[in-house]
């Protein structure tokens, strides 16, 4: 727990600031709202709710700022460029911010539901003063709208008894965007629970865009006005200390109270969102103008167990170890954007993917390129951005651990490394890689065969064949299979995948992997790399803990995991 602490203080202090803004802003508000003079007679209609209605309302504000500015994805990787320097602890956040958009999309959710049931009482209370006894200040307040002739300093909405509260919810500005506000929210959430996104990732793309109608409505949302304050001039008039209790004589001429006049509160939502709806507008517009560069497709292979291989060419395009892309194909559809990770290398003369079929989407992509005749579908390339991976080289000792196709980021790297060996590269820090490749088939070993084999080659030449350490592991395999390799298992090369190093079956033991690298690494900075599922996640960052030595000058393991 404690080395934990030590490896992610930045990032909790980081959310610790972020939960004292949110607690900071809703008291404020609270108190404002609940002291404020001008908002005396509202709350003798409404009660503590007016203020509980309000203080949500400025947090809802300051979250929707913040989840425009956490998906804004050329920002992170200029902040992550600019921080290369930086100590990898201050630029752990950046790796999280899609973990931190989901908790700012939760703390929106609580808010909204905090927001609509004070505004239910409110309209509640509003309905109720309209019916209340003829001589109480709420129906003397609720009847102000006779007394002005200009009928703009009204207090309550509900102008007469017979207005109900679903009437107003859907007639007023503030109740009908607020329903909408409250739908399109609903719809975001729910697809974007894990499931959705795994299965029927393009419902979530989708659902995902009625943001915007959020951002418009949220904007718009409070120019009705329909919580309103006494006027400053109507505070001079009739101040509610003085004139309060004398209700019943507003008006007369033998008193000096008039009666009070009431503006809408202004509108706040605008001021929030402004600057960063802007840099999300400037954002789209940059990835516009870059998916619209041509690009050209060199080369395609079709790999075993239905996986893609895609080489393509791009002016002025530069990326860095385990990037990703956007790819969309408009034969397929004009709008979807999926991201996929590079899995060429740097120092290579083009950039490429692989895809996997693993929805419609992918599923169509992959049937286009498998048809034999041209033309060949047309794709445009938005990026790259970068992701955790990048800091692989950071490390004295990097461990790397793929899943299926999650080895993508981790050919890239090996690719580099590669490269990196060819041209005597002394500035490389690291000094051994680790590499797990967790595979469910055989054929999946295929995808990256030639690479394992020509990196056996050349740390064999080059006398380093301790630098990279790789096993595969297959997890899906039945008596046949393992028979087959147990018979040929004296052989020089693996019978699976005819590399040196033999596949293993079942899944690691990350026990005996972490305890092994620990003491052969006791005073190491170790860089734990993974692109996998939750479980597995969940599995590696528990061994990084808990091998993670106390004290700091020894061996430690730093968990990244990739998220985009």
């Amino acid at each position: 727990m404690a080395s934990w602490v030590v490896h992610h203080w930045f990032s909790i202090l980081f959310l610790v600031v972020w939960l004292g803004l949110n607690i900071y802003l809703f008291v404020s508000a609270f108190l404002n709202f609940e002291k404020n003079e001008k908002y005396y007679y509202t709350r003798e209609i409404l009660g503590v709710t007016l203020a509980v209605a309000r203080a949500s309302a400025r947090c809802l504000n300051f979250n929707t700022m913040l989840i425009l500015i956490s998906v804004c994805r050329n920002l992170l990787s200029f902040l992550r460029g600019t921080c290369s320097f930086c100590n990898r602890t201050l630029r752990k956040p950046l790796d999280y911010n899609l973990t931190f958009h989901k908790l700012v999309a939760y703390m929106i959710s609580i808010f909204t539901i905090i927001h609509i049931i004070a505004h239910l009482f409110n309209f509640e209370r509003y309905s109720g003063s309209q019916q209340g006894p003829n001589g109480s200040l709420a129906f003397v307040l609720s009847s102000l709208s006779h007394h002005d002739k200009q009928g703009n300093s009204w207090l309550n909405p509900f102008q007469s008894p017979d207005v109900t509260v679903m009437y107003m919810t859907f007639t007023s500005i503030a109740g009908l965007t607020g329903v909408i506000i409250t739908l399109a929210l609903i719809l975001m959430v729910t697809s974007a629970t894990e499931f959705i996104r795994r299965n029927y990732f393009e419902l979530f793309w989708y659902t995902h865009h009625l943001f915007v109608i959020y951002i418009i409505c949220l904007v718009i949302h409070g120019i009705g006005g329909i919580v309103r304050g006494q006027t400053e001039e109507s505070l001079v008039d009739s101040h509610p200390s003085e004139c309060a209790e004398s209700f019943q004589k507003w008006g007369e001429n033998n008193s000096n109270c008039k009666h009070p006049r009431f503006e809408g509160h202004p509108p706040e939502s605008w001021k929030w969102i402004i600057a960063p709806f802007i840099l999300y507008v400037f954002e789209k517009f940059l990835r516009f103008c870059r998916s619209q560069q041509k690009v050209v497709i060199t080369k395609v292979v079709m790999h075993p167990s239905k996986v893609l291989e895609l080489q393509m060419l791009k002016h002025g395009f530069s990326m860095e170890v385990g990037q990703y892309i956007f790819v969309n194909c408009p034969s397929i559809s004009f709008l979807e954007w999926h991201p996929f990770t590079l899995t060429s290398a740097p120092e290579q003369d083009f950039f490429s993917i692989h895809v996997r079929a693993t929805g419609d989407w992918t599923e169509n992509f992959i049937r286009a390129f498998e048809q034999q005749y041209p033309p060949m579908p047309r794709i445009k390339v938005d990026g790259p951005f970068g992701t955790v991976s990048e800091d692989v080289f950071q490390y004295e000792v990097a461990v790397m651990v793929g899943a299926g196709i999650g080895v993508t980021p981790f050919a890239s790297i090996l690719k580099s490394i590669w490269y990196k060996f060819q041209h005597e590269d002394h500035k490389l820090k690291t000094q051994k890689i680790y590499f797990y490749w967790i595979c469910r088939e055989t054929g999946a070993f295929a995808w990256f065969n030639d690479l394992l084999t020509s990196l056996e080659q050349e740390m064999e030449e080059l006398g380093k064949v301790d630098f990279l350490n790789y096993r595969l592991f297959l997890t899906g395999w039945d008596n046949n299979i393992a028979g087959h390799a147990a018979l040929n298992f004296d052989k020089a090369t693996d019978i699976l995948t005819g590399l040196k190093q033999k596949t293993f079956f079942g899944r690691p033991m990350w026990d005996n992997e972490f305890s092994t690298i620990a003491t052969a690494h006791p005073k190491s900075a170790v860089g734990v790399f993974l692109c996998g599922p939750r479980t597995l996640a969940k599995s590696l960052r528990k061994c990084c803990h808990q091998f993670s030595s106390v004290d700091p000058r020894k061996v430690q393991f730093y968990f990244n995991k990739e998220n985009f």
